[in-house]
């Protein structure tokens, strides 16, 4: 059980010819010489696409935050910390922001401007003191007043999609959880915190706006090297009924950005995990990746 409470944790054609930037093939610089160059945006004599990923101080968070950084030539990349300390976790540079999701107004100088948004905010049980495995005790947990799910996965993920649509955001990406269609999964007992139950609301809530959307709903997150595994896509939980219903969390942060630069991830919602490592041919092609999903909700 503590495993499972650890892992809580564009460019699709954006409006404007600087807004494709092409697909990846990998992790890397190559890409499809079909699909053109993202520097070809600046040649064109347009600016490249903002984007903001919210929870950036988290384990995946800071992985896309990273990752997005590390693409300039794709992005121009800001973060969204709910601490100061968060900040200084990830190098307190100028765009990355401080601010509560549950609170509209804090949230409104990381969303002005943008042109997509990566969400991978997410309430974070905490273990009660006093507990002893050597003894056979199963650990409790419990959430913070104010950060229940209800208040975070809800409520502040209905805040940022709101945000989101009153500046016409192009492209929103939501990263939540596999299990959600068992109202008895142990992820919602954790607390009694039903934490699947309000992600799940706002992934239905962000499937409802209008916006162009990618929902990735995460199998158990590892902390692992990302890049060396095949990817799987599913819906409707099926995965969880497999044995490949993990993935590290590189994959799925750079999921997250490959969702931004495929077509083919648009308005769509699918569960994600992986095969073992050396098991399969690793994903490199998330054009084909994200063509086998033919789910938007």
């Amino acid at each position: 059980m503590a495993a499972v409470a650890a892992r809580m944790g564009l460019a699709s054609p954006l409006a404007g010819p600087h807004l494709r930037p092409p697909c990846n093939l990998t992790g890397s610089r190559r890409v499809p010489r079909r699909a053109g160059l993202a520097v070809s945006a600046a040649a064109a004599g347009g600016s490249l696409p903002t984007v903001l990923v919210t929870g950036a101080g988290g384990r995946t968070g800071q992985i896309v935050y990273k990752k997005l950084k590390e693409r300039v030539d794709q992005f121009v990349g800001r973060g969204l910390v709910r601490t100061e300390e968060s900040k200084a976790k990830i190098g307190s540079a100028d765009d990355v922001f401080v601010g509560d999701i549950r609170d509209p107004a804090s949230i409104a100088p990381a969303i002005e401007g943008i042109d997509a948004l990566i969400i991978l905010t997410s309430a974070v049980p905490k273990m009660k003191p006093g507990f002893d495995p050597s003894k056979g005790e199963r650990p409790e947990f419990y959430f913070e007043e104010g950060s229940y799910p209800e208040q975070v996965d809800w409520i502040g993920q209905k805040n940022q999609i709101n945000a989101a649509k009153s500046i016409g955001v192009k492209q929103v990406v939501l990263v939540g959880s596999m299990g959600g269609t068992d109202a008895n999964h142990p992820l919602n007992k954790l607390g009694n915190g039903n934490i699947l139950v309000w992600k799940r609301k706002a992934e239905q809530y962000l499937a409802d706006s209008g916006l162009p959307y990618t929902i990735i709903r995460a199998g158990g997150l590892q902390d692992k090297d990302g890049g060396v595994r095949e990817l799987i896509v599913g819906k409707d939980d099926e995965i969880l009924k497999t044995e490949t219903k993990t993935i590290a969390r590189a994959d799925v942060a750079e999921v997250c950005i490959q969702a931004l630069l495929c077509e083919e991830a648009r308005f769509k919602a699918f569960d994600l995990a992986s095969k073992p490592e050396g098991e399969g041919i690793p994903t490199t092609d998330f054009r084909a990746l994200f063509s086998q999903v033919n789910s938007r909700f």
